[in-house]
């Protein structure tokens, strides 16, 4: 079968663009052929065989930045040459996409976020109108949704949100695939539709954080000693990820041997306000040394291998951890954790909404998890446990790998892939 993936971006680091690269892999893998059409091709070279840019389709493009200012961070009196705005790009990105499904015989479409997040309102009304027009067969991969993001798609005028709530999601003969039990509820209660609840997903066939001459120098590199103990915090340094719990763990642990590594690059973190708080929680704490922001060293994609400075990759910062830290307050799913049991690393964790326990934590996996970011005495001896006893820091983590393998790996994806591809077919 001929797939075409419709996507804003890809090949860069997000959770959408990253999930959309497994879909992918896997859907290769069970024999289909798959064509992308994208607004922005990021780390990824393009090859023009199966891969179409569509400059209009970015979400940095000038008609989607103009009319996302326009709808919801600078309106204006009247909205009525918004709407025209958008009516009319979208007929443009509508043309383009008719004519790539009939250039390359596309069997079936992928709409990743494009048709629930109204972060490019063009683009989602273009294909919301493409599939009206062909019937043909889709799935619409739904990451997260307008409500989810508080007052971000909330605009001034009635008549946008009234725009934003006819056309997402979509709501034709697409099949919905969402990310978590939370999303499959809302859809269900808002709107009487059933979806597919697809996990994010990790490869667990290839080795992942595994210690090898390269990463055995971070500890030097970062200016730390071989018998330091490392703790990891690989995520973003945005305030949703509550790094201000590991760093004060390092501060109840009372150890001057364990570290706290952040991987994250504050540059997502709009006017460094939670990174400067961070400095100034470190700085209180006294903490000096102990704390370490590295983003320098790490890069996201690879395994590293380019020196000894500044030339790691992810899996080499989870190949050096006695375990990770996680303390989100909301996650759509929560990559961190999936990536900490593939690299066999124990993990600390915050119950962050919605998912965490019902789609996660529930599942039998063994972490040390905290409520509302409270560290309790119980919680912390739990946690010194994991990190000073090497046999139970081992068992943990063996025992969460072989669980992540049954629920989040690509055999997971396969199956979830086929009963999508299955209910699209019959849908259309």
């Amino acid at each position: 079968m001929k797939i075409g993936v419709i996507i804003g971006r890809i090949g860069g680091v997000d959770g959408v663009a990253l999930e959309t690269e497994k879909w992918i892999e896997v859907f290769q893998r069970m024999g289909h052929k798959i064509f992308i059409l994208s607004g922005q091709f990021e780390e990824r070279p393009m090859h023009s065989s199966y891969e179409t840019l569509v400059p209009e389709m970015s979400f940095f493009s000038p008609e989607s930045f103009w009319s996302q200012k326009k709808a919801f961070f600078h309106p204006e009196t009247n909205p009525a040459e918004l709407i025209d705005h958008i009516d009319l790009y979208s007929k443009v990105i509508y043309k383009k996409i008719l004519e790539w499904i009939q250039e390359k015989n596309i069997d079936l479409i992928i709409s990743e976020n494009a048709s629930c997040l109204p972060s490019h309102l063009e683009m989602g009304l273009a294909i919301k109108n493409v599939v009206k027009k062909t019937g043909i067969p889709t799935i619409t991969h739904d990451h997260d949704f307008a409500w989810e993001r508080g007052d971000r798609y909330q605009s001034p005028h009635n008549t946008i949100n009234e725009y934003v709530e006819s056309h997402f999601p979509m709501r034709l003969h697409n099949v919905n695939a969402v990310i978590n039990t939370h999303a499959q509820n809302t859809l269900r209660d808002r709107f009487g539709r059933e979806s597919v609840n697809v996990p994010n997903v990790m490869d667990f066939d290839i080795p992942y954080g595994v210690p090898n001459d390269h990463n055995k120098s971070i500890n030097k590199v970062l200016g730390y000693r071989d018998d330091d103990i490392l703790l990891f915090q690989i995520t973003r340094v945005v305030e949703r990820k509550g790094i201000e719990t590991a760093i004060d763990l390092v501060h109840q642990l009372e150890d001057k041997k364990i570290k706290l590594v952040i991987t994250g690059n504050y540059a997502d973190d709009e006017g460094n306000k939670y990174y400067n708080d961070l400095v100034l929680q470190i700085h209180d704490l006294k903490l000096g040394d102990r704390v370490r922001f590295a983003y320098h060293c790490f890069h996201n994609k690879g395994s590293g291998n380019l020196g000894e400075d500044c030339g790691y990759s992810l899996s080499d910062a989870y190949a050096r951890a006695r375990a990770c830290t996680y303390f989100s307050i909301y996650e759509g799913f929560g990559n961190a954790f999936v990536e900490a049991v593939l690299a066999r690393r124990p993990i600390f964790v915050n119950n962050y909404e919605p998912v965490y326990w019902p789609d996660i934590g529930s599942k039998g996996f063994r972490a040390v998890m905290l409520e509302n970011n409270v560290i309790t005495t119980e919680a912390l001896e739990e946690m010194k446990k994991v990190i000073y006893n090497e046999k139970i820091n081992r068992e943990v983590a063996e025992h969460n790998f072989e669980l992540g393998k049954i629920l989040f790996s690509y055999e997971t994806l396969r199956k979830k892939l086929e009963e999508l591809i299955e209910k699209a077919l019959k849908a259309a």
